[in-house]
């Protein structure tokens, strides 16, 4: 007597394979499409099959080859779109093992070559089948030599060929191919019918698992019945009985839903430390950070979605308490923090990515997180400003001392140049409006406080002409006039009345005449200079170098004072009983 081998386990994934366009899932628009060309007898001569991963681009392809070529149970039936399953082209198609139906990886053929195989062998007929039938799945990874040599081929095939296409990268294929094809998007299953196809697998398997798990699953597969289908085997196994929602999450490393509401609750409330405490327990129980913060980012988008759309709440993969926080967070939180939180969360996903410990970066970002929380809102922070009285103004006279010439551009921007004045008799407003004026400017008594200023902001172009090209006249504070030389740029009074009333809150009155005689600032310290110079030529010793060495030139020139200074600063520091090695004790 032999035993019977046992049968080897078959993945989930493949084992459950739609093999008909009925056992397709959430593809009814695609299905309804082919049905009436078949019907009609109007086949392309070449399909091309879009969409995500899992959505059953390759499986539709082989249905149509099976489609195209079943003969029926009796083998005499024609194209369909209900294959029988039972004829020897159906089962030798679903095996991939037909003479007639081949596939092609273009992920691993990639070249010119690959096609001119294909090119030859169309020439001739099918062997057994009603159609030959070319499968190629990653078209887009075909080269741009490849896409040529295909071309004719595709627009004018023999009568007896079909070409299937199957791409994940539909932008990545040529126009030219796609004008000669018909084109399919499969399209992401809904969540409905994803759990739907795990109810009817798991009873198919006699496998107990909740319903909050299926929700699970299928909000991690994204749309791909494939990724749901492995997932639902990794489920099974994992749960080795009843597979409960609390399996399924640590199966995928997730963190607890209504967890990850608290922790949001705590964020917006702006306490830190619970927020920190909530992460790293989480982490003690296996979350994985990156996980809790796109958790956190999908839940934002869904709370944000729920405040536009009340009707998006209904979502199946959504617990009723889960449903219910979201609309409450949905009706107390304003846009502008949810959308805020969106984009710092997004940025925290990048740094967790990148970070070489993932939970510190985390935790940086929860910490972030919290202390924005309690920002005011722009609105908030006007009414703040507008709501705070004033400080008092500060002048020679006041209680608060003249700030320096250098430090007089940043107070001057951050106090108010003037204040209103109260209502009272005519001409009281006025008066107090020029005298607040007068205050402000009263910390420039001198022209040189103007150009202290002028350093103070680093503005370094007006500065070279200021000082190389203002002859002063007469200056008062908000008051200047000169005479320009014949280097100073035309338009130097007006920019420079500008940058004086940008930076100190009030209008400067400066204006240009032809009377000023008086030298620059670059003449005088240029001057001083030569002065120096003229000097040290009339001294005996350098009128002598100058005689034996008529080329040489004085290149610096150093006082007395100057070099006193920079001794003291080179100078060693003196030491205090210094060790004497051959001192005796």
């Amino acid at each position: 007597m032999t035993d019977t081998p046992t049968p080897a386990y078959q993945v989930l994934a493949r084992k459950y394979r739609p093999e008909t366009f009925a056992d397709l899932v959430g593809q009814d628009a695609m299905v309804r499409t082919l049905k009436n060309a078949f019907a009609a007898d109007r086949i392309a001569q070449a399909f091309i099959m879009t969409g995500i991963r899992g959505t059953g681009k390759t499986t539709t392809a082989r249905i149509i080859a099976k489609g195209m070529n079943c003969i029926g149970p009796d083998g005499n039936g024609g194209p369909t779109t209900e294959p029988c399953g039972v004829c020897e082209h159906c089962t030798a198609i679903m095996e991939g093992r037909h003479v007639d139906v081949m596939e092609m990886d273009a992920a691993s053929r990639t070249g010119v070559n690959d096609i001119r195989e294909i090119i030859d062998s169309v020439r001739y007929r099918a062997a057994s089948a009603r159609y030959k039938i070319y499968i190629i799945d990653e078209v887009h990874m075909l080269s741009t030599s490849a896409f040529n040599a295909l071309l004719k081929t595709l627009e004018e095939p023999p009568e007896h060929v079909k070409f299937i296409f199957a791409t994940t990268e539909i932008r990545k294929v040529p126009v030219t191919v796609l004008s000669r094809c018909q084109r399919f998007d499969l399209r992401r299953i809904e969540p409905e019918d994803m759990i739907g196809l795990l109810n009817r697998i798991a009873a198919s398997e006699n496998a107990q698992i909740a319903e909050d798990a299926l929700a699970l699953i299928t909000r991690a597969a994204e749309g791909s019945a494939r990724d749901a289908t492995s997932l639902l085997d990794q489920a099974i196994s994992h749960g080795a009985g009843e597979t409960t929602a609390e399996q399924v999450r640590a199966m995928l490393g997730l963190a607890d839903r209504g967890r990850v509401l608290d922790l949001m609750d705590m964020i917006l409330r702006g306490d830190a430390a619970g927020a920190l405490t909530e992460l790293s327990a989480q982490y003690a129980e296996g979350a994985d950070p990156l996980a809790v913060l796109r958790d956190l980012a999908e839940i934002t988008h869904w709370v944000s979605v729920v405040k536009i759309t009340p009707d998006a709440a209904e979502d199946p993969t959504v617990s009723p308490d889960e449903r219910a926080r979201g609309q409450q967070m949905a009706e107390a939180l304003p846009m502008r923090v949810l959308t805020r939180m969106w984009q710092m969360l997004l940025k925290a996903l990048e740094e967790v990515s990148a970070a070489p410990n993932a939970m510190m970066a985390a935790e940086m970002a929860v910490i972030r997180l919290t202390h924005v929380a309690d920002l005011p809102s722009p609105e908030e922070l006007i009414k703040r400003l507008q709501d705070t009285p004033p400080p008092p103004n500060s002048g020679p006279g006041g209680g608060t001392p003249s700030p320096s010439p250098r430090n007089a551009a940043p107070q001057a921007a951050a106090q108010p140049a003037y204040t209103a004045a109260p209502s009272g008799p005519a001409g009281a407003p006025t008066t107090a409006l020029a005298q607040d004026v007068q205050t402000a400017l009263a910390r420039y008594p001198t022209f040189g406080h103007v150009v202290e200023l002028i350093r103070s902001n680093r503005d370094v172009k007006l500065l070279v002409e200021v000082e190389n090209g203002v002859r002063l006249v007469s200056y008062q504070p908000g008051r200047i006039e000169f005479t320009p030389t014949t280097q100073a740029p035309t338009d130097l009074a007006a920019r420079l009345g500008s940058a004086l009333q940008r930076w100190t809150g009030n209008r400067w009155a400066v204006s240009i005449t032809s009377e000023g005689q008086a030298s620059t600032i670059a003449e005088l310290r240029d001057a001083a200079e030569l002065a120096l110079r003229n000097e040290a030529k009339e001294h005996p010793l350098v009128q002598a170098v100058l005689a034996h060495f008529p080329k040489a030139r004085i290149t610096n020139i150093e006082t007395p004072e100057q070099r006193a200074a920079k001794v003291e600063t080179e100078a060693l520091p003196e030491v205090e009983d210094e060790w004497d090695p051959f001192e005796e004790d």
